[in-house]
């Protein structure tokens, strides 16, 4: 998995493996001891987590990349409890081979697993419409995509559904089969 920033500026990297295709998307599996590693900084994943990578055809443009936390992950302050689903607002996803690329756009919605969502870091975007010089075409897709995540997310409609039985929580037991 490789996220840059725009204008090629590196992001967040990391190994991860591929589970499987289903009606959402295409879904990578991340075990805990992953290392995620981006200029500047590293940690190691704690937990389970998939992630989805959208068809195109998929709500929100396909410009989102949505990441599935099992319980225990990382406490986060802007929801007041663990991070169950971290949206990311992208470029749609492109596929060289075995490796995912997207363009993280800065927007994000979270939610904890105490159910609290939140749309986080428009700052950094507004900031990065002007120091990037993201196109007009950019700003709406991500503007777009944002709106339709977080009406998603917050119905909690597949594929952010929660619970073991939901889409994700498929995903995540697969994980550990």
């Amino acid at each position: 998995m490789v996220n840059t920033k725009w204008g090629g500026r590196a992001h967040w990297e990391y190994d991860a493996h591929y589970l499987g295709r289903d009606e959402h998307g295409d879904w990578i599996g991340v075990p805990p001891g992953t290392v995620f590693s981006r200029p500047g900084r590293e940690f190691t994943g704690d937990n389970d987590q998939v992630v989805l990578v959208p068809h195109a055809g998929a709500g929100g443009g396909a410009a989102w990349m949505a990441t599935f936390h099992a319980p225990n992950g990382r406490d986060w302050a802007q929801v007041g409890s663990d991070v169950e689903v971290y949206v990311d607002m992208t470029t749609v996803a492109t596929w060289d081979g075995t490796t995912v690329t997207a363009v993280d756009l800065d927007l994000d919605v979270i939610r904890g697993t105490n159910g609290v969502v939140v749309v986080d870091d428009e700052d950094e975007f507004a900031e990065h419409q002007v120091s990037f010089g993201y196109p007009p075409e950019v700003v709406s897709l991500a503007e777009e995509s944002c709106s339709w995540v977080l009406a998603t997310v917050r119905s909690g409609s597949a594929p952010f559904d929660r619970g073991a039985a939901g889409t994700a929580g498929r995903w995540l037991a697969s994980l550990n089969a």
